[in-house]
């Protein structure tokens, strides 16, 4: 019998390799032996991956315990045979030349921009049934195995390229959780000097001193794109509908006509190819109503917000891929576009040796008060967007609800009013009858302003929260490869003082953080820089339309009130 296990928790997986699982589902384990916090099992369905270790109990029975076996195969952690025991020598350094580590270039982060629905599907028109995925073999460098796993054979190469450095009786270790955010973005990589690649002068993305630090260097040819005239459009004969964006970029005023999983799949590698710059998040999904106007209105909007972000910013506006995406108009040229940028070398790892930094070093120690102030920072603000957007959203509902409802009642007591003092059939007192019944119509339209008022100014107001929302998601994982990559200085400069490290291995480790940490201090800024432009703007436009709200209203009942000067 197999080493069974009942989950205590549910457990959402967030990233491939990880197995979602419900409280009180039953699992079969590959092995006892955690891994680093996570056990790797299959559910009923036969569907295997990892679940956290706190969130199982392990169910012992002598029958179970009889039919064991530690020395299964673990499929994702790339940790050898036998669980943790073998790992003795899993973190010593390669010998100079090829390294016996084996790197797995690292998918998007979330299966969700993969695994999409009938209208997430790429048109027959656009796209092939085969991508750089799809090809079996050695692929740009790669290899695929069995199991369709990626891998890169990499050489290694000593600090400062030097490949006839002297051995040292001390390495930097390796972090053993391949799911950590630093190793799967390539900071660990980059950080041992492992990453290699041939970078043009056309990759080449420079960090320079601001003002206030470093900070991306500024697009010379800056640019917007508009997004127009959703259209709703069929194929297969009108069996399959998909609605299409006419996107019109300033730099060429050529259109092209693209669908939101064109979005999507431009999302996903953007996310994978920049590890230290928060991609913002594309609108959600809907399963339901997607042809509805309200819905498509709604995605417009959230697709003008995305796009004004990408246009703005110094690296993402400038990306091939992205100017692919706005330029192409022929199919065949989409094509090759396509599969260049799924075969993209200079991702993960090496996407850091694209960067070129100020000439003088940062200080380690200012950076880490810097990234732990934006950390706290970015909590505080993550917590109050959360707040303010439960409140509008709330005060919205009132409006087109409540509002308009009390409005409404008060516009027909009025009128009530009126109708009875109708009855006593004085001639003299028909003005008044007729101001009373008008006021009451005012009341009735001034419901009908409340209703129709926060499409105005406080669903704008939502939507730049949700964008916002999804960039404070991704800073934690930016912040995180920025932390490995101090965290593994500090060892290297701990190994220098015990002697077991020459100076210049830990000049070489110190010269790649200083890398990580420019980018990510320029990310940082350029984050500050868009967020006091948006929300400034942002708040105008709420305090304008607001102001021409109440003044409608003020006009409203000014012209109510001019029906009692003759009466």
């Amino acid at each position: 019998m197999a080493l069974q296990a009942r989950v205590i928790y549910d457990f959402n997986s967030e990233n491939p390799g990880e197995l979602s699982v419900k409280e009180s589902e039953i699992l079969t384990l590959i092995s006892e032996q955690d891994i680093d916090g996570w056990l790797e099992g299959s559910n009923s369905k036969g569907d295997r991956g990892l679940v956290p270790a706190s969130y199982v109990e392990i169910l012992r029975s002598e029958a179970a315990l009889n039919s064991y076996n530690i020395n299964a195969e673990p499929r994702y952690s790339n940790i050898p045979a036998g669980g943790l025991d073998k790992l003795q020598n899993f973190s010593k350094p390669p010998p100079v030349g090829l390294t016996a580590y084996t790197a797995p270039i690292q998918e998007h982060h979330n299966n969700k921009h993969h695994i999409q629905g009938s209208d997430d599907d790429w048109d027959d028109d656009w796209d092939d049934s085969s991508t750089a995925a799809d090809e079996p073999g050695n692929v740009g460098g790669r290899y695929q195995d069995s199991e369709g796993s990626t891998y890169r054979m990499t050489t290694h190469i000593g600090p400062r390229g030097n490949a006839g450095q002297a051995k040292s009786s001390a390495t930097v270790g390796r972090n053993l959780n391949r799911f950590s955010t630093f190793v799967k973005s390539g900071g660990e990589a980059f950080v041992l000097g492992e990453a290699s690649g041939f970078v043009k002068d056309g990759d080449k993305l420079c960090v320079v001193m601001g003002q206030y630090g470093p900070a991306w260097q500024e697009n010379p040819y800056p640019f917007s794109c508009t997004i127009d005239d959703p259209t709703k459009q069929t194929k297969f004969k009108g069996m399959k509908s998909y609605i299409s964006y006419k996107l019109t970029p300033t730099h060429t005023q050529n259109p092209v006509s693209r669908r939101y999983k064109h979005f999507d799949w431009l999302y996903a590698r953007l996310a994978e190819k920049f590890p230290v710059i928060s991609v913002p998040h594309l609108p959600e999904k809907q399963a339901t109503g997607r042809f509805e106007e309200d819905f498509i209105s709604k995605r417009r909007k959230g697709l003008i917000w995305w796009m004004n972000h990408m246009t703005s910013h110094p690296v993402l506006s400038k990306c091939d891929v992205f100017q692919h995406f706005l330029t192409c108009t022929d199919e065949k040229a989409w094509k090759q576009g396509k599969r260049k940028a799924e075969k993209d070398e200079l991702v993960g790892a090496n996407f850091f040796l694209t960067i070129s930094t100020p000439p003088a070093p940062l200080d380690f120690q200012e950076v880490e008060s810097k990234i732990d102030g934006f950390k706290t920072f970015t909590k505080r603000m993550d917590d109050s967007t959360m707040q303010l957007n439960a409140t509008v959203n709330e005060f919205a509902r009132k409006q087109m609800g409540g509002f308009k409802k009390e409005y409404q009642k008060v516009g027909m007591s009025f009128k009530a009013l009126s109708q009875a003092f109708e009855m006593d059939q004085q001639t003299y007192s028909s003005g008044l009858n007729h101001a009373i019944s008008f006021t009451g119509d005012t009341y009735e339209a001034i419901g009908e302003y409340f209703y129709e008022q926060p499409r105005k100014d406080l669903d704008p107001v939502m939507d730049l929260l949700a964008l916002y929302q999804g960039h404070l998601a991704n800073f934690p994982d930016v912040i995180h490869v920025q932390k490995g990559a101090l965290t593994k200085v500090k060892e290297s400069q701990k190994h220098v003082e015990e002697g077991k490290m020459d100076r210049a291995q830990a000049d070489g480790i110190n010269d790649r953080c200083n890398i990580i940490s420019c980018a990510t201090l320029a990310e940082i800024q350029h984050f500050h820089h868009i967020r006091v432009r948006d929300f400034k703007a942002q708040m105008q436009h709420h305090l304008q339309q607001q102001i021409a709200f109440f003044q409608k209203i003020t006009g409203k009942l000014e012209e109510a009130l001019q029906k009692y000067d003759n009466a």
